[in-house]
């Protein structure tokens, strides 16, 4: 796959590797399956591009100035 990393945008590398990844499942696996599958393969592949990630993360939701949140997301992958 040719990858360009472009030296100007600070996480160039790290996303190409995060690219790299998901074309990897979906060359390998192609489309339908359920999500799941999907979601475990991407944690296989990032995890033999040796990149450092934490699975269903709940965050908090903020608007603005508001001190408290206004409500809460789950992400799949967080770095």
């Amino acid at each position: 796959m040719n990858t360009v990393i472009k030296e100007e945008y600070k996480y160039s590398e790290l996303t190409a590797r995060i690219i790299k990844s998901a074309m990897s499942v979906h060359n390998f696996l192609g489309n339908g399956f359920q999500e799941t599958i999907y979601h475990r393969a991407f944690a296989y592949e990032l995890t033999q591009e040796s990149l450092d990630f934490i699975q269903e993360l709940k965050m908090n939701i903020f608007c603005k100035d508001l001190v408290n949140p206004i409500g809460s997301r789950r992400v799949d992958f967080f770095s």
